[in-house]
């Protein structure tokens, strides 16, 4: 493999930002159907993917996302052409036969993990999923803003009703009006954030 050209790093992590406000342009299904393509190439714990993606497009869909919203994200989430919920399948084992064919009996040794187990799993794995979501975004040339603050019980009971899946992360997705954006905040410097031995 070859390093990203400037402008390829540019457009994934230096230029990228967090938006809070769109233009109107929507995003067709084919889009987000490449946009699960390239996601789902990221590795996670044992192949098992136990993250899901619900993609809220249509107003009616907004509409029942929109109470379990923190006061501060409702315009921002009701402007954007897309909301992503991101959320774990508890019953995420009962792929393992056709994610890790050859090891079927993961099917069952997951399926009896721990609760304490079990949640660090989907933590863990939905964390690296997310993050493969918003570069595989910004590969596409789309923005994201992601954000905690909802109800999570809410959108289960609501927008997720009927899967059994449970909700972790919103990301908003679109092309972003950067009119409004203010300066980048600033990162921590090497030295005080890492360290090699």
């Amino acid at each position: 493999m070859k390093p990203l050209t400037t402008d390829a790093l540019n457009q994934l992590f230096l230029d990228a930002r967090t938006l809070f406000a769109w233009k109107p342009e929507g995003i067709s299904d084919e889009l987000i159907h490449q946009l699960y393509a390239l996601t789902k190439q990221g590795p996670t714990s044992t192949n098992s993917h136990p993250t899901r993606f619900f993609f809220v497009k249509s107003a009616a869909a907004k509409e029942r996302l929109k109470p379990a919203l923190n006061p501060g994200n409702v315009e921002k989430t009701m402007t954007a052409p897309l909301t992503v919920v991101i959320a774990v399948d508890e019953q995420f084992h009962e792929q393992m036969p056709t994610l890790l064919p050859h090891r079927p009996e993961l099917k069952d040794s997951l399926g009896a993990m721990p609760d304490d187990k079990r949640q660090f799993l989907l933590t863990q794995n939905s964390g690296l999923e997310a993050g493969y979501f918003i570069m595989a975004a910004r590969s596409l040339g789309l923005d994201a803003g992601p954000m905690g603050g909802f109800d999570r019980a809410k959108v289960d009971a609501t927008v997720l009703e009927g899967t059994g899946w449970k909700s972790v992360l919103l990301i908003n997705l679109g092309y972003g009006d950067r009119s409004t954006l203010r300066p980048r905040l600033p990162r921590l410097d090497f030295d005080v954030a890492c360290r090699i031995a």
